[in-house]
This record gives C-alpha cells, sequence and structure tokens, in this order.
C-alpha cells in the first residue's frame, strides 16, 4: 500500500536526485544545451570553453598523462567525467584522477585528484565546487587560475572544506600532495 504523501502548510523547493538527473539526461532533456552539472539538486548550464581553457585543460591533461606512464600509476585521466558525489551533486570538473572501470557516473571513492581550470570561473571553483569536493571527501583538488597564472592545490578535506592550501605560480612545478610522484611543470599549462 502507498503512503500518504505529507500535507504542506507552505511550498517549498524539492530538488533533483542523480537517478532523476540521469533519467533526463537518457531522455534527451539536454540535448539542447552545453555541458550541465548536478549541483546540490540544482541544474547548472556550464559557459563554451574557449581556446585559452581548453589548451591550459589539454595541455595539463597531457602532461599529468605521461607523468602517470612514467611513474606507473593505476589511476586513469579523464576529462569533463561526471563524478557522483552524493545523491543530489554530480558535477563534471575540467579534469579527474581515478580508478574507476566501471560504466556511468565515476563513484566519488575511487577519485584521488580533481582539477578545474578557471578563467570565469574562480569564485565558483573556490567556493562552492571546493566545498562540495571536500564534503564528499575528495582527497586532492586543484584549480588552475588562468587570470593569475597560478596553481591553488587544496588537500586534508573534511566536512568543513580543505584545511591545506598551496599558492604555486605556474612558472613552477606542480607536485600532488597525496599521490607519490606524481608532479608536472607548470610552465606547461600556459603557452
Amino acid at each position: 500500500m502507498n503512503a500518504s504523501a505529507p500535507v504542506l502548510t507552505t511550498p517549498h523547493k524539492v530538488g533533483l536526485r542523480v537517478e532523476d538527473f540521469l533519467l533526463l539526461n537518457a531522455s534527451g532533456a539536454f540535448d539542447d544545451y552545453g555541458k550541465t552539472e548536478l549541483i546540490d539538486g540544482d541544474i547548472y548550464v556550464m559557459n563554451a570553453q574557449f581556446s585559452e581553457h581548453a589548451g591550459a585543460k589539454s595541455r595539463l591533461a597531457f602532461a599529468l598523462t605521461v607523468r602517470l606512464r612514467e611513474i606507473g600509476s593505476d589511476l586513469e585521466l579523464m576529462t569533463e567525467v561526471a563524478i557522483r558525489l552524493n545523491d543530489d551533486s554530480m558535477p563534471e570538473p575540467d579534469i579527474v584522477l581515478h580508478r574507476w572501470r566501471g560504466e556511468g557516473p565515476v563513484p566519488v571513492e575511487s577519485v584521488a585528484l580533481v582539477i578545474e581550470v578557471s578563467d570565469t570561473t574562480l569564485a565558483n571553483d573556490l567556493g562552492r565546487k571546493s566545498d562540495l569536493y571536500a564534503a564528499a571527501g575528495i582527497p586532492e583538488y586543484w584549480v588552475i587560475d588562468l587570470n593569475e597564472s597560478r596553481a591553488l592545490m587544496h588537500e586534508n578535506p573534511d566536512s568543513d572544506g580543505y584545511h591545506g592550501q598551496l599558492d604555486i605560480l605556474l612558472t613552477d612545478r606542480l607536485v600532488s600532495a597525496t599521490i607519490a610522484d606524481l608532479e608536472v611543470d607548470g610552465s606547461e599549462v600556459t603557452r
């Protein structure tokens, strides 16, 4: 027997769950949009990526892929893959290093490092997204700030955010705090 719905005295917002988002996506609901993300039950349509952002992301992904091979890591690098953080958030970071080999969204438990490349989204990447990634327990989070030519590298996550940040110029080496021997030359990110 079905339980009766609660009687509401005032209207309230109901957010989407990941399952709802996936059903909408499979039905073609987002076909007319660019990249979409589910954050705290809300759907966000992302800006188009222009050449500076796309180029920096591609160059960094290439440098990291080469280094992962050199050190014999079991991590896989993907760009713009959906990560299921919890029941109501499934962002698509610019770069994700993970150990997932299944289908569908990458489960957060398999994620070792998330990287966002920022030119117009710095406040969101250092605010809301940083808080989401930390609360989900992602061990390390980098934000590549193209406007200031720097990398903001975060570690030690908990429900209150990341408790450790290095501000590294892109002329220096970017060294992972949590993945042994993973480092790349920051100048490879810029032209």
